[in-house]
């Protein structure tokens, strides 16, 4: 989720909704150990006990390819407290992986026992430590050596993306080699991949026989989808999400206020849309505020178009929405 949940969206999300624990944009590792404020600048809940604002625990992710290295940064990044420790094998960036980083390591399982094996030990219990992969570079042949890499080498938990480097981001996930991951390792595996709804949901828990999720572009897209996942569970009936917007529309306005306050005043139209535009694949208020924004560059008149959009989903509270403005 590079350049989109980062702790501005995380910290608004997580107000939404409970979730469990979530992760951070990766931390690249290169040939140095990092200097505190590098993992601070991605994790700032690091500062206020690697948690948002509501409470929800915050794991700090690294990606990068040498062992020592990986070693060494975890060790440091371990004595600022983190929730947990996250290695990245699993982005299908060609940036990324063209330095050897993420999911094209998955071809080398040696090596990731290497990397997994020198981290573990220099976190040695003190943290949580899990890893992310994905089913392959270019197929599924590697799979099972990988994670099996993963789990012998130390790694606690492994979160299983279902699909290849290659299908990026392409639908189908292939939920059902998740299962047979689960079934060649001895530590937990949580699922990830293409949940958008509560029968996304469903239907990975079939196939792949685990309950355990992890949500990424689903949850930026619908934040009360783990609410609509557990009322299901209940045996509750749950509602459309278009009658939910009157919820959504309050945490536009602390996004932008974040955004305004964090982000160069240039890039915040940019960010606030790049939101709009998954929140509309949920929310049919979403595609029309969207389309009202979507030409808008000025900071003040976005305020004004949010500000408007709160007001008539709540016009009582409306009126005390004050929208700050920069540039």
């Amino acid at each position: 989720m590079e350049g989109l949940l980062d702790a501005r969206l995380r910290a608004v999300v997580t107000r939404a909704a409970h979730y469990d624990w979530c992760v951070t944009e990766f931390v690249r590792v290169t040939d140095s150990v990092l200097p505190p404020r590098s993992f601070q600048r991605v994790a700032p809940e690091l500062i206020t006990g690697s948690r948002t604002a509501s409470g929800v625990p915050v794991r700090v992710q690294l990606l990068g390819s040498d062992p020592a290295r990986l070693a060494d940064n975890a060790d440091r990044l371990a004595g600022l407290n983190p929730a947990g420790i996250d290695l990245n094998f699993g982005c299908p960036a060609p940036t990324v992986n063209r330095h050897r980083g993420g999911a094209v390591l998955l071809d080398e399982p040696e090596l990731l026992h290497d990397i997994v094996g020198a981290v573990g030990r220099a976190v040695a219990g003190r943290v949580p430590f899990t890893a992310k992969m994905r089913l392959g570079v270019r197929d599924t042949s590697r799979a099972i050596e990988a994670a099996q890499a993963l789990a012998e080498g130390g790694a606690e938990m492994i979160v299983v993306h279902a699909r290849t480097k290659a299908d990026g981001y392409r639908p189908p996930a292939h939920w059902p080699w998740i299962a047979r991951i689960a079934e060649s390792v001895r530590v937990p595996v949580v699922a990830n991949g293409e949940i958008w709804s509560v029968d996304d949901y469903l239907r990975c828990r079939s196939e792949s026989g685990l309950a355990d999720v992890m949500m990424g572009r689903g949850a930026v897209a619908d934040p009360l989808l783990v609410e609509r996942i557990r009322a299901r569970l209940r045996g509750d009936e749950t509602i459309d999400p278009a009658y939910d917007w009157p919820r959504i529309a309050p945490l536009l306005v602390d996004y932008w206020q974040r955004v305004l306050d964090h982000v160069e005043a240039r890039h915040a139209a940019g960010r606030l849309k790049q939101w709009l535009n998954l929140l509309r694949r949920v929310y049919p208020q979403a595609e029309r505020l969207y389309r009202s924004m979507r030409t808008v560059r000025d900071n003040g008149r976005m305020g004004t178009l949010l500000s408007a959009e709160v007001f008539r989903n709540d016009p009582l509270s409306g009126c005390d929405v004050r929208v700050a403005v920069a540039g």
